[in-house]
């Protein structure tokens, strides 16, 4: 069994809220959109990081992480990308790739907006745990915190930190 915390678009920004969380997991996954590493040299030094970079991520970042990230978590097949779209509306830079080899779990981030959709076509779970960060669009600071047990992903649960500006409500 793995305690998994998602998620993405940090921007930069990495706070105790977030690490409260951190806390709790016993793997933490970005979807990309990290800015500065400071997060992710915040995250990694308490527990196991998988990450992606996204299209605002520097050159530092690009050679420390990939673009795609595919991996087994206990018996869950997972595909962590930044830009990968959502059920009916997948990028077409890996549309082809998700409709012959699709994972379990597919996991983006970029839009800032917090999605939990099953795809009945391709019979995977997608996730986009929204924005973490405090620079976007977004109104509330979000995450995703689930378990991985067996080949079961279950007790799924929205993180809500917060007004993107101001304080945790």
């Amino acid at each position: 069994m793995r305690k998994i915390l998602l998620l993405s678009d940090t921007h930069s920004h990495i706070d105790e809220r977030i690490m409260k969380h951190v806390m709790w997991s016993d793997e933490v996954w970005h979807a990309g959109d990290i800015g500065d590493l400071k997060v992710t040299d915040s995250l990694k030094a308490v527990r196991p990081l998988r990450a992606v970079y996204g299209n605002i991520d520097d050159h530092q970042a690009r050679a420390e992480f990939p673009l795609h990230h595919r991996f087994w978590c206990e018996q869950v097949a997972v595909w962590i990308t930044h830009i990968g779209g959502y059920p009916g509306k997948y990028n077409p830079a890996i549309r082809q790739e998700i409709l012959t080899n699709p994972p379990q779990l597919f996991i983006c981030g970029h839009s800032h907006i917090l999605k939990v959709q099953f795809d009945k076509t391709l019979n995977l779970l997608h996730l986009n745990p929204g924005a973490a960060g405090v620079h976007g669009f977004h109104q509330v600071r979000t995450m995703l915190r689930f378990v991985i047990d067996g080949d079961k992903i279950k007790d799924m649960e929205i993180v809500e930190l917060g007004k993107r500006g101001g304080s945790e409500q």
